[in-house]
Parts: structure tokens; sequence; C-alpha cells
């Protein structure tokens, strides 16, 4: 049983694998073994595919065998956890197999259950990182473990975070999660403004890095708190939540950076409205900062 994430169009693969690679070479990143996590955002590659690079570009395939993607449930709701019944994750440029033996140990601690098929296949959060990963893991043998986090309260998120805490201790282990920013508009019923910043574009942005910062911290409890202050419209929030509890559980000290952020467009007026994008990656904390843009 495969998830397709797009018709296997020999032209579309070949316009997609250019259009990857000429993003990632853009990026011009070093490709570093101490990153083991990385956030980017799910937008259509004509709106987040340049941003994405810059959390992609930073992945060193040699000696990972296992990706943890995250991603937020725009369709579906559960207040848990949900794991793939999928076998493959199909791309254009290259099938990704779904890890069946931890897809078993995480079913065995009881506190996941399974996505239909047809709510997986709908979900646009994981599918829209597949193809990066696909790219990146070209030439080596990697297995998926797909977990659609629900509306995860913050008690489980702290919870799902203390679970999958050991595996961020493997190297072997990356983790994927997936989110956009704020989603600014009417049409988001979100018009947050905060006018000493100027332009509405320049009040998002700040609003925006205010909580980038705060994911810095490696901070869960920081994070909700601003959460609820500014009611930011970030759509991965709990995975974003879930990784900031694994980070704070597991025994490798590691730290978050932000590197890359864009918005879809520039609001000027309140009948404007835009997606943010940021990029980040979790790295084994070293001398020496990440860098940003």
């Amino acid at each position: 049983m495969a998830k397709s994430c797009a018709a296997p169009c020999s032209q579309l693969a070949s316009k997609l694998e250019d259009e990857l690679d000429g993003w990632l070479s853009a990026a011009a990143l070093t490709k570093s073994p101490d990153v083991r996590a990385v956030i980017a955002p799910h937008a259509g590659y004509s709106y987040s595919g340049r941003c994405a690079a810059y959390a992609f570009g930073n992945i060193d395939p040699t000696n990972i065998s296992r990706v943890f993607l995250l991603g937020p449930s725009h369709h579906y709701y559960t207040p848990k956890c949900a794991l793939s019944r999928a076998t493959v994750y199909s791309t254009p440029i290259g099938d990704l197999p779904v890890d069946l033996e931890v897809i078993e140990e995480l079913k065995a601690t009881g506190k996941f259950e399974f996505m239909d098929l047809n709510v997986d296949e709908a979900e646009h959060s994981m599918e829209m990182h597949l193809p990066y990963l696909s790219k990146v893991f070209q030439g080596h043998n990697v297995k998926v473990v797909p977990i659609l986090v629900g509306a995860v309260n913050s008690q489980n998120e702290a919870m799902y975070g203390q679970l999958l805490a050991k595996y961020v201790d493997d190297p072997k282990n990356f983790f994927s999660v997936s989110s956009d920013f704020c989603h600014w508009g009417s049409r988001f019923s979100y018009t947050y403004y905060d006018k000493k910043h100027g332009a509405i574009h320049k009040s998002i942005e700040a609003l925006d890095r205010l909580g980038m910062e705060i994911i810095e911290t490696g901070d869960p409890d920081a994070f909700k708190q601003y959460l609820e202050e500014y009611e930011n419209t970030i759509c991965g929030r709990h995975p974003i939540s879930v990784l900031l509890h694994m980070l704070k559980h597991c025994s490798t000290k590691i730290k978050v950076g932000f590197v890359r952020y864009e918005q879809s467009s520039q609001c000027k007026t309140t009948r404007d409205s835009s997606v943010s994008y940021a990029s980040a990656v979790a790295k084994v904390d070293t001398p020496g900062e990440v860098g940003k843009d």
C-alpha cells in the first residue's frame, strides 16, 4: 500500500528535480552530520520551495537510515498523534519505504492511533517534505516514520516528546518537522497588527521572529506562553512543541537555529493576506553559531 505524493510523470519528475537542485544549489549550504532535525515549510513549492532548501540543504545523508516526519493535521481532527498505514511513500523522484518496525514499536506504546489512507493522502504537511527528502537521500537507504500530529494538548505534547526522545539520541535517526508560520489576513481570521513596527508585513515579521527566537531557546513552556499571548497562526505549532520536548528530554545537547525567513507577499492593507515561511536546523550543540539570514 503506497501513498502517492504526485503523479509519476517523467516530465513532472524532471521539472521537480531541476527545481529542487536549483534551490539547493542557490542555498549553497555545507552539509553537516551534526544536524539532527529541521523545521521546514509545506506550502506549494512556488511559494516556499526556496525557503525549504535552507533547511534540507544542511542534511548530510551519509549515516542516516531513518527519518521521522512530523506534520500537523489540516483536515482530520484527532487529539492524538496518528501513524501511517502506508508501506511506501511515492514521490515523482523516488520512493521512500515506511519503517514498519518502528511503526509497530510506536503502536505498542498504546499512545498512537492510525490514520486512514485517505486522510494520509489528503494531508499536504508531510507530503511537501517528501520530494526534498527523496532528493537529499538519493542513493542512500533510508526509511520514513510518518507521524500526523493532531490537536495535541500541552500535556500530551510533553508525553510524545518524552516518548520520542530516545530516537533523537541515535544519530542514524533524523527528524523533519513541517510547519508554516503566520497566516495573516481576514481569510485566515487573523489580523494582529502592532503599528509600532510600521507596515503590516513588518509587524508580521516581528511577530514571527519573536516566536522563532523563543523556539531557539528550546523552552516548550515559553513557546506555549507565546502562542497563548499572540495566537500566532503557526500551523505546525504542535509538531514544533513535540520537537522541543524531544530535545529537552534527550541526552544529546541539540540547539535549534533559524536560517531563513520569507513571506508569500508583503501585506500593506487589511485587504491583503500572506503566509510566512521559516526554516530551521536543530544541530548538536558545539562551539560556533548557526548562521542566520
